[in-house]
């Protein structure tokens, strides 16, 4: 099959190793951020927030929170352009659905009177929320819809990635507390490009179960 989507899938895989001398360009950055900040989510509740790695400083304390475990990703830490830490909110609440409803009237995609209307898709976070508050596994699969629409568009721009949920997220949490503001970091992006010698991974073939074992078209 040819197209360029598939063209774009068929050329990304997860790097093992980066070129720590490549960045990524500062245009190319614009457009990755406006990804993330699109990126669609349960009733549009947007229950994250993305840290992005991109200085030294940054990047020790990243490589830092590897210290326990994981250690086969820490080399990511220094070596990638960026990493991007996906992070969740792990009691989401309705004043904090009242702010996507406040932005819905501002763009003018919900009248002002219909306000406490709108609310009424917010049954699903309680669906999704036990009896002491507690939301994460829904808030976390928010985050990886996020995290593949970030992969795919990389593929687009040609920067090599690699999705990382062995991250410490006790660590992150410790180190980033500021950053990540009571958020809960477990599943991370690094990006840039491939050391074209030690990138093994680049060089084998792709392998993937076929269509016909994966799709039911009824």
């Amino acid at each position: 099959m040819t197209h360029p989507i598939i063209t774009d899938l068929e050329n990304r895989h997860t790097v093992k190793h980066y070129d720590a001398s490549k960045p990524i360009s500062a245009e190319d950055l614009e457009v990755i951020y406006e990804v993330l900040r699109l990126s669609p989510s349960s009733i549009n509740s947007q229950p994250w927030k993305f840290i992005v790695i991109e200085s030294d400083e940054a990047k020790q304390r990243l490589h830092d929170t590897f210290e326990n475990k994981f250690q086969f990703n820490q080399k990511h830490a220094k070596t990638a352009s960026h990493t991007i830490l996906f992070a969740h909110k792990t009691n989401y609440v309705r004043a904090d659905y009242e702010k996507v409803i406040d932005k819905d009237i501002q763009v003018g995609r919900t009248q002002p009177e219909n306000k406490e209307q709108a609310f009424g898709a917010f049954a699903f976070v309680d669906m999704n929320t036990d009896e002491n508050g507690n939301n994460a596994a829904w808030t976390k699969a928010q985050t990886y819809i996020a995290l593949g629409n970030t992969m795919s568009a990389l593929a687009r721009l040609g920067i090599d990635s690699t999705p990382m949920e062995g991250v410490d997220h006790e660590l992150i949490s410790e180190l980033f507390s500021e950053e990540l503001g009571g958020y809960q970091c477990d599943v991370a992006l690094a990006m840039g490009y491939n050391d074209k010698v030690q990138d093994y991974n680049a060089a084998l073939p792709k392998s993937r179960l076929t269509t016909k074992d994966v799709i039911a078209v009824l």
